[in-house]
């Protein structure tokens, strides 16, 4: 999303020194392009997670593109905010996000497409506009968001197991807009910490809040 900047720090790295060594050998021996999922709550580190397995991949000579889901909601971030407080049911991975056209995206990554097409958040500018990507050379594919866990044709799924009040630091840091501290959005949290919570279970390797990695068996 335009308007992001992703800060790496030192545990990002760590995190993504331990994962990227246990599947190098997956990764290489698949013909087709490798899909990996970073899923968690809002703040919790996921792109930021996205990009240390990316350039942790690059070491290995292996070229990885970082997809976002805020690129793929419906609205683009204040009109979003507006439709749910609008209307409570505007909430959810299938209500408010495009789904279907991030795996659409991946489906065409998967297949051996050179190129695709994806939305593309302004998030200063509230709109949305098309982003093409050129995957010429790109091995891995790792999709960033808080739903991904429920995308089909995933590899490997890391889940960032941290909650609305482990990642209050961060979301400050990041400062979009007035929402940290919005009775409204501390009760979006709330709502998406339910809607995740089982998601820890569909992953094959857990960040804890210590930022330690869990790999699942």
């Amino acid at each position: 999303m335009k308007g992001d900047i992703i800060v790496l720090e030192e545990h990002h790295r760590k995190v993504a020194r331990e994962i990227v060594p246990e599947i190098l050998e997956k990764i290489r021996a698949k013909s087709e392009r490798y899909i990996i999922t970073v899923a968690g709550e809002s703040g919790s580190g996921k792109s930021e997670t996205g990009k240390a397995i990316a350039e942790e991949l690059e070491k290995e000579g292996i070229c990885a593109v970082l997809l976002g889901q805020d690129d793929y909601f419906v609205l683009p971030p204040k009109s979003n905010d507006v439709k749910r407080r609008e209307d409570p049911s505007w909430l959810g991975p299938h209500i408010e996000v495009r789904f279907d056209l991030l795996e659409g995206n991946l489906k065409e990554a998967i297949t051996g497409a050179d190129e695709i097409i994806k939305p593309l958040i302004d998030y200063n500018k509230n709109s949305v506009e098309d982003q093409r990507v050129d995957l010429k050379g790109i091995k891995v594919v790792i999709a960033e968001g808080t739903y991904t866990s429920l995308l089909k044709n995933v590899d490997t799924k890391v889940f960032i197991a941290r909650n609305r009040l482990d990642t209050l630091e961060h979301r400050k840091k990041r400062n979009r807009g007035d929402e940290v501290g919005d009775p409204f959005i501390e009760n979006i949290l709330k709502t998406e910490h339910k809607i995740i919570a089982g998601h820890k279970q569909l992953a094959d390797f857990v960040i804890t809040k210590e930022y330690n990695v869990v790999e699942v068996e």
